[in-house]
């Protein structure tokens, strides 16, 4: 008997916490750029062939209070990433097997590839990203969400500080 990974959305009824669904649904004014979904990646090659966004509906419900929270200060929050298929996984994890970035797909799902993560950056309301620490898909130390910088250097300037400020208040950590 095969094993229901999880349960898609049902367009009859308002979806459950664990549903996945299409975040633009819920949130109509987030960018999407899935970086896996190109060759812009740690990788350098197209990793997953979707590039719309799937979160669980209760993960889309926190990250939908960030996106208003962020809106109110004149920002946005955009997509890199979400929900990943578990082959996505392997792919990453044979590029680079480190679990201390990349989940190792041998101990089970990742939670992107549960739909419980969604990578995002912040922008202005001209679409221009903010800069943070780290790019994307960076493997130093400051690159982990819960990196202690000296909040006063340069690379941890104010609009980063708000973002993981925000982060905390709507997307806490399970």
């Amino acid at each position: 008997m095969k094993r229901k990974l999880y349960q898609m959305e049902t367009f009859n009824s308002s979806p459950i916490d664990n549903e996945m669904v299409l975040v633009d649904k819920y949130i109509t004014d987030i960018p999407t750029e899935l970086r896996y979904s190109s060759e812009n990646n740690f990788t350098g090659k197209v990793i997953y062939n979707f590039s719309k966004a799937y979160l669980r509906y209760g993960t889309v419900q926190r990250l939908k209070k960030a996106q208003e929270l962020l809106k109110e200060k004149g920002y946005s929050l955009k997509i890199w990433d979400a929900f990943r298929p578990v082959e996505a996984q392997f792919v990453m994890w044979n590029v680079y097997p480190d679990d201390d970035f990349v989940a190792d797909p041998t101990k089970g799902f990742s939670h992107h590839s549960r739909g419980n993560t969604v990578d995002v950056t912040v922008i202005d309301e001209n679409g221009n990203e903010i800069p943070m620490p780290t790019d994307f898909d960076d493997f130093e130390a400051m690159a982990k969400y819960d990196y202690e910088a000296e909040k006063d250097t340069e690379l941890w300037i104010i609009p980063a500080c708000l973002y993981k400020d925000l982060m905390d208040e709507s997307l806490p950590l399970a």
